[in-house]
């Protein structure tokens, strides 16, 4: 993949939406289920885990199979069923979508594909198809989508006073080793076997509507 759209799309800065999100961190620390710098990274190693066991497997089928997106991107929504989870993946699927269009004639056409089709337009799915799109090979893709997932998690630690930017930073690199071992565990998962390994996750993230006030979308 060239290397400067590897930048653009790793920076902070390409306008994908996905810092509206706490990923079910926010109402974790409100349910007095993470605390602190040691509770943030505890949490970001559990996402780190649960993206290899359940987002992953559907990123790396979009990608490989670039005709069968649309089939695989239903099957994403249909194993989704959480409302709050179900609305955020396709939030920043599509958002993400828009902002590669800027990068790629090739991923402008993706992104038309979901809108025309009235796809749901996942988050994991539409990664994966896009970075195919985009010229990135099956690793660049796997340690792409958990960079940007600690990154998320962390800034949004950061915001809701869990960490300062600096510890934040030290976290980040820290989690490192963590997706390593995540991205190369998901290498071996087809989308057969994805499956959610992380309940309380999961239960965070439906929890955030009923948080009285909240930073997040979810």
């Amino acid at each position: 993949m060239n290397p400067w759209t590897l930048h653009q799309l790793a920076d902070s800065a390409l306008p994908t939406g996905s810092f509206a999100h706490s990923g079910g961190l926010e109402a974790a620390m409100q349910l007095g289920q993470v605390a602190g710098a040691e509770g943030l990274a505890a949490f970001v190693r559990e996402a780190l885990w649960q993206a290899s066991s359940f987002s992953l497997p559907f990123a790396l089928a979009a990608h490989r199979e670039a005709q069968a997106f649309a089939a695989i991107d239903l099957r994403c929504d249909a194993a989704t069923p959480g409302q709050v989870a179900n609305r955020a993946s396709r939030a920043q699927g599509r958002a993400f979508l828009r902002a590669t269009s800027a990068l790629s004639p090739a991923a402008d056409s993706l992104a038309q594909e979901v809108a025309r089709a009235g796809l749901p337009g996942h988050l994991a799915p539409a990664f994966g198809a896009a970075l195919a799109r985009l010229g990135a090979s099956p690793q660049e893709t796997s340690d792409l989508f958990l960079y940007q997932l600690a990154r998320g998690l962390i800034s949004a630690g950061v915001r809701l006073g869990l960490v300062g930017p600096l510890e934040g930073q030290s976290l980040l690199a820290a989690a490192g080793r963590t997706a390593e071992l995540a991205a190369e565990d998901a290498s071996s998962h087809g989308l057969d076997e994805a499956a959610s390994c992380s309940p309380l996750i999961e239960l965070f993230q439906s929890h955030q509507d009923r948080l009285y006030s909240r930073l997040f979308q979810s």
